[in-house]
């Protein structure tokens, strides 16, 4: 089994290849694929947060009841909603930058972000 800190440095590593894209590239699109990196790396350490080695998933069933359910470990289902809501919001946000590429590459008739000066 793969443990923890196998995601938490893969998550790490997604963050910092994202942030470096971010802050080095000039060209729009480029910056976008860096985000969805950087979200792709957020959004697996909030699932790694809520991971229980040997967990079980959180539902009740007749057969727990005999087991006792305080002897059971859980995994923690919030992060995995919160990731759930997160992925929804970042595919809105998403199209939405790739609208407002689209608009830019129509005005400006290029992506690059240091030739979009004074031209209207």
């Amino acid at each position: 089994m793969i443990s923890a800190i196998f995601f938490y440095s893969t998550a790490f590593v997604l963050f910092l290849i994202g942030l470096f894209g971010v802050l080095t590239r000039k060209n729009v699109i480029k910056i976008l694929v860096s985000f969805s990196i950087t979200e792709t790396a957020v959004n697996l350490f909030l699932v790694t947060v809520g991971y229980i080695e040997g967990g079980k998933a959180p539902i009740l069933t007749n057969t727990i009841g005999s087991i006792g359910i305080h002897n059971l470990k859980f995994v923690d289902p919030l992060p995995q909603a919160l990731v759930l809501t997160a992925i929804v919001i970042g595919l809105g946000t998403t199209a939405l930058s790739l609208v407002i590429a689209i608009k830019l590459y129509k005005n400006y008739g290029t992506l690059n972000i240091t030739k979009m000066d004074g031209k209207i």
